[in-house]
């Protein structure tokens, strides 16, 4: 009992105080003069940052019920362009239609600060656990208005090195999402000449990267990831370089997700690097491939397809079953990095395929391998399957130690990005020597 009068005395104090800051919204929406409409933002972003577990999802459902835009008017706006197309309607009907959430949005971004508080806003939308559904209006506003403001633009590309700020170095190592960075001394030797890293930054976020790309300079293409995290690889010489690999693309603000960055950063830093090193002439990735083992449970129990021509999944019925003999129904020995370490020719050659399979009928689907759909749908080939590429803990976990090539041709990336749109696949014929 006294729980529950504690919870709803804290359910008033929380919606007192959204009332407040909603007060303090609409006088902002209100005010004409530019420099008294500044000071009103500073004390919106104030009164946003202050907002606790408690009082956000109140903040969110009157963002989501107040500032719509009214129905009659956008009605009235809609029948008068459908009557008479002309610019004038069409831009009548624009501005009626559009909620008052974003007009409040971009007068907040005024404020020092503002785009950050926004950002932050964002995040803790998308990692609230309440049904968020009820607030998709203001998280497609927020959206909408964050693909413009961190458009490529907008935004500086930055080389990252053992010079830069330690705050940045800092951030690089949190928030490493792929191959985590062990320390300082990891780092340094991921920052050395034939490692480099790149990142976007955005004027009104100074000194924090909003994404980053790890880059490997070699003499080939890898099919491991393990030489190019060694510590204590010995440093590669300049004249050796003529293959650059991205091994790791990591987002350091969740309050951005979706809104297109990686894909713009990968062509910019290709491009950068070829005009450095003209020598350079293959830029590809060495990528984890995080569903492969989940879908290889599912598909020794049946699972999903992915609507592959029936001859091609009975070859693949039959590669899964290969690997059952040797790990196992549940395929539960491909969790076990000594097991994989030793796969035969044969179970080699079945993983080899079926990972192939895997990537070309499920990149186009929502439910497919998330990477292969990032790097395909930016325009890249499906070059190489590689097992054995990764047996870290994380790598058996996701994909029993396989990992792909994608190759970033840059005179055929839109064509084939094109073709992805379209439903095709574009890979090397390589990739499907054991299908």
């Amino acid at each position: 009992m006294l729980e529950q009068l504690r919870d709803h005395a804290h359910t008033i104090v929380a919606k007192r105080h959204v009332g407040k800051l909603i007060a303090i919204c609409r006088r902002l929406l209100s005010e004409p003069a530019e420099a008294n409409s500044f000071a009103v933002a500073r004390n919106v972003v104030r009164e946003i940052e202050a907002l606790d577990a408690t009082s956000l999802p109140h903040f969110f459902d009157v963002l989501a019920k107040e500032f719509n835009p009214s129905p009659d008017d956008v009605l009235e706006a809609a029948l008068r362009y459908k009557e008479d197309t002309n610019a004038q309607n069409l831009v009548h009907l624009m501005r009626v239609a559009e909620p008052q959430r974003q007009e409040l949005f971009r007068r907040i971004n005024r404020a020092p600060d503002g785009t950050r508080t926004l950002v932050r806003l964002r995040r803790r939308l998308l990692e609230s656990k309440s049904d968020q559904r009820r607030w998709a209006a203001v998280e497609a506003d927020l959206f909408h208005l964050f693909s413009s403001w961190f458009s490529p633009g907008f935004l500086e590309m930055r080389t990252v090195n053992w010079n830069s700020q330690a705050h940045v170095l800092e951030q690089v190592i949190q928030h490493e999402a792929v191959h985590a960075i062990d320390g300082w001394d990891d780092l340094r030797r991921r920052l050395q000449p034939d490692r480099r890293c790149f990142a976007f930054f955005h004027p009104q976020l100074a000194g924090t990267p909003l994404i980053f790309v790890e880059v490997a300079l070699l003499a080939e293409m890898p099919s491991e990831i393990a030489p190019l995290l060694d510590k204590r690889a010995v440093v590669g010489a300049e004249k050796s370089f003529k293959v650059a690999v991205f091994y790791s693309i990591s987002n350091c603000e969740p309050g951005l997700r979706g809104v297109s960055l990686g894909n713009f950063l990968i062509k910019r830093v290709a491009q950068a690097l070829q005009d450095e090193m003209p020598q350079i002439k293959k830029f590809c990735t060495l990528s984890p491939i995080p569903t492969l083992r989940r879908w290889l449970v599912d598909a020794a129990n049946g699972g999903d397809w992915f609507g592959m021509p029936t001859q091609m999944q009975r070859r693949c019925e039959a590669h899964v079953a290969t690997l059952q003999n040797s790990f196992g129904d549940q395929l539960e020995g491909l969790g076990q990095a000594e097991r994989v370490s030793a796969l035969g020719k044969a179970e080699a050659a079945s993983l080899s395929a079926l990972a192939a399979a895997y990537l070309i009928y499920s990149a186009r689907k929502e439910n497919g391998d998330p990477v292969a759909r990032f790097h395909l749908d930016n325009g890249a080939r499906l070059e190489r399957i590689n097992v054995h590429a990764n047996l870290a803990a994380t790598g058996i976990k996701q994909s029993a130690g396989t990992m792909v090539n994608y190759l970033y041709d840059l005179d055929k990336v839109e064509d084939q990005r094109k073709s992805f749109v379209a439903g095709k696949v574009v890979f090397a014929r390589g990739v499907v020597k054991d299908l």
